[in-house]
């Protein structure tokens, strides 16, 4: 299990268009794929998930990744969440 911490950099959180892009990535991967934003856990690869956890524009996510392609998982997901989703 890796887990690694992240700023979020999109200018909107993470609204629907965003929180699509990350679903569509994570569900590339074997491994189970979350966050932690405070008491919240959310699945990335679950759109009313992610929408469900309020994650906003500078907010700090612990990002997890367990299972057998954790390391590229963790490598694509996080890139994708600190580089603003495509935003």
């Amino acid at each position: 299990m890796l887990q690694e911490k992240i700023t979020v950099q999109n200018p909107s959180g993470l609204h629907l268009r965003p929180a699509g892009i990350l679903c569509k990535e994570a569900m590339k991967f074997k491994s189970q794929i979350t966050f932690q934003l405070g008491n919240t856990t959310a699945n990335a690869k679950s759109v009313l998930s992610v929408l469900g956890a309020g994650v906003k524009c500078g907010d700090e996510i612990c990002l997890i990744c367990d299972g057998p392609d954790e390391a590229l998982a963790m490598e694509k997901i996080g890139s994708l969440i600190e580089k603003g989703l495509s935003e």
